[in-house]
């Protein structure tokens, strides 16, 4: 059986990721949404919860369940706090990945897209073959993160400084999907990069 090959969709916040995603699942790649397998690592009374609890226990209740808006509040206004939590959490999520990897393989899924927003900060992008990044304008990214999570412009930009610069985005990946205009050319320019990608590896 050849080998699945692997995309790993990442980029900054508010540059569209999710359109993408969609483009490439309507295109009949397997998706493994990875803020999803977070959820599923950090669910109710988990080890990966037990772990956390014991650096942020202000976060959980007795039922050791996590309160992810509070966490993102301590953990987006302060680098080192992030790092201590990414240090606890991403060994879980890229062990789940795996697994769902493998899994989507075994059942003949030939090509995978993995939806993961902090793809080099986890790690993750050593389990891909090819990495697709997005990216936007400042200005555009900052006003789709207040309007779609409800932030202030000051909690937006705390959330976009604790990720990676376009510049970086732009020398780790192998494809660049840009969105400074409208959804309707986003989703023709993601359309076509998976259409490409797949005419590549499916004959």
């Amino acid at each position: 059986m050849n080998k699945s090959f692997v995309i790993g969709l990442t980029g900054q916040t508010g540059s569209g990721k999710s359109t993408v995603c969609n483009a490439f699942m309507e295109n009949g790649f397997e998706i493994i949404n990875c803020d999803l397998v977070a959820r599923t690592v950090t669910s109710d009374g988990s080890d990966c919860c037990k772990e956390i609890e014991k650096v942020f226990p202000d976060c959980f209740d007795p039922e050791l369940h996590l309160d992810r808006k509070a966490l993102g509040a301590i953990v987006f206004d302060d680098k080192e706090k992030l790092e201590i939590l990414n240090g606890i959490i991403f060994p879980y999520i890229n062990e789940e990945i795996a697994k769902r990897i493998s899994h989507a393989s075994e059942n003949g899924k030939k090509l995978i897209l993995l939806d993961a927003p902090t793809l080099f900060e986890a790690g993750a992008d050593k389990l891909c073959d090819m990495i697709v990044s997005c990216v936007a304008l400042k200005e555009l990214r900052l006003k789709r993160i207040m309007i779609r999570d409800g932030l202030s412009e000051t909690q937006a930009e705390n959330r976009m400084n604790s990720q990676h610069s376009e510049d970086f985005f732009r020398d780790n990946s192998d494809m660049i999907i840009e969105n400074n205009g409208g959804l309707s050319s986003l989703a023709i320019a993601a359309d076509h990069a998976a259409r490409i990608i797949k005419n590549k590896r499916i004959k």
